[in-house]
């Protein structure tokens, strides 16, 4: 698909009057580019093909400052109209050296980044999301990207993809986590929210296992992150929107993939769920995230994406397709070699797990989370204080985020609190 180049960009002065050659269709609610028309041969399908096949990435203006993004080390770029560019570092916004960006300029900037099919998604929801890459010093660098309309002004905010994958040490993951790779199918989930570190931890996961197995991994993502270098296992990233026209057809086409491993992103519909889940049956090891605050509590938020009549089914597909979920968030540390580090809650499908979810007993699956470390579980209690116990985290940063406070406080105090009977 075509970019709009920087010359047409600068044709049109302010957003909100553009009018695009290429959505006449929009209303159809159809966001793939149309379809050729009768009579188009075979030879003109397939040289349109090649052509977007082979074409190579524009300069754009807007890449001056994603470079400067990059060599200040941060981790995101904010773009509003109004502000100068804003950039995050440790955690913290701030403003790159140059005058504010009026909307006239934000449009040379940001519209050339979209091509046809995301120009279409943005005209119909007010945003898209996509991918973009700029190369810094013979390095590539990717970023996740979502455009967004604010007061009727365009606007952006991207977030840095590292192109390092460290591992589970480098992350300060718990043992467990690693465990959880070596299953040959059933689905383990990522909970957390937005930016919590979900795709790095997944990330990790599979270079784990792409560095000890000999299998093939297929990802479904939109748009993908992680760029990996294959191993042991061969590797297929497909991204939604530019290499496949949906999520529902990749699922399609995945099935027949011969893949070991699935990565199908983001679980934000029924839809999704129930083809994740039916590929977990089939014989596939499946990696997802979700948006929930804890591993217990996740169990809920994949239920209110069914109607009621269909929980009983979904309960049972759960407790026995669903091998782990891991919840997450991302603290700010006391170490200067150390930015952020997760504290994490795992919970694994033991037998116990199995039996509380299955009869609908989802109030106790805390107190059974704190006593299956045996079965590689922990609560955020139990990683909060390792933490503090690692001298990354302080208390204060540990208290603001505990769900329980009374039980850290015993637990820094060497005080074990057993659960009730959870039977």
């Amino acid at each position: 698909m075509r970019a709009v180049s920087q010359r047409e960009a600068r044709k049109l002065p302010l957003f909100a009057t553009i009018k695009f050659s290429t959505m006449s269709s929009s209303k159809s609610g159809n966001r793939a580019p149309a379809a050729p028309k009768m009579g188009t041969t075979a030879d003109a399908v397939a040289a349109r093909l090649r052509e977007s096949l082979l074409q190579s990435h524009e300069e754009l203006e807007v890449d001056k400052i994603f470079r400067a993004l990059v060599k200040l080390e941060g981790s995101d770029l904010h773009m509003k109209v109004g502000q100068p560019p804003m950039v995050r570092t440790r955690g913290e916004l701030k403003a790159l050296n140059r005058p504010p960006i009026d909307s006239e300029e934000m449009v040379r900037l940001l519209l050339p980044m979209m091509d046809e099919r995301n120009l279409l998604i943005f005209e119909e929801e007010g945003g898209a999301d996509f991918s973009h890459t700029i190369d810094v010093d013979g390095t590539r660098w990717r970023f996740r990207v979502n455009m967004l309309k604010s007061l009727g002004n365009i606007g952006l905010v991207a977030r840095r993809i590292s192109n390092f994958i460290p591992d589970f040490r480098g992350l300060f993951l718990p043992d467990s986590i690693e465990g959880l790779c070596h299953f040959d199918q059933g689905m383990i989930l990522l909970a957390g929210v937005t930016g919590s570190g979900k795709s790095t931890t997944i990330g990790s996961m599979l270079n784990y296992i792409n560095s000890i197995y000999r299998k093939h991994i297929l990802t479904l993502e939109d748009p993908i992150e992680f760029i990996f270098t294959e191993d042991k296992c061969l590797i297929n990233q497909r991204e939604v929107g530019q290499d496949v026209k949906d999520f529902e057809i990749g699922m399609k086409h995945a099935v027949r993939e011969d893949p070991d491993i699935i990565l199908v992103g983001e679980l934000r519909d029924e839809e999704t769920f129930m083809t994740a889940i039916h590929a977990a049956e089939t014989g596939h090891l499946v990696f997802g995230t979700i948006h929930a605050s804890s591993a217990s509590t996740t169990i809920g938020r994949i239920l209110d994406l069914f109607p009621e009549e269909m929980h009983g089914a979904i309960r049972s597909a759960i407790a026995f397709n669903m091998k782990g979920i891991v919840a997450q968030k991302l603290l700010k540390t006391i170490r200067p070699d150390v930015p952020r580090v997760p504290t994490c809650e795992v919970m694994t499908f033991s037998p116990m797990i199995r039996k509380l979810v299955l009869e609908g007993d989802d109030h106790k699956l805390p107190d059974a989370i704190r006593i299956g470390e045996e079965d590689g579980m922990q609560d955020f209690t139990m990683s909060l204080k390792g933490l503090i116990d690692d001298e990354l985290i302080d208390r204060p940063t540990a208290f603001a985020v505990a769900p329980n406070k009374d039980a850290l406080k015993m637990a820094l105090k060497g005080i074990d609190v057993k659960a009730p009977g959870i039977l």
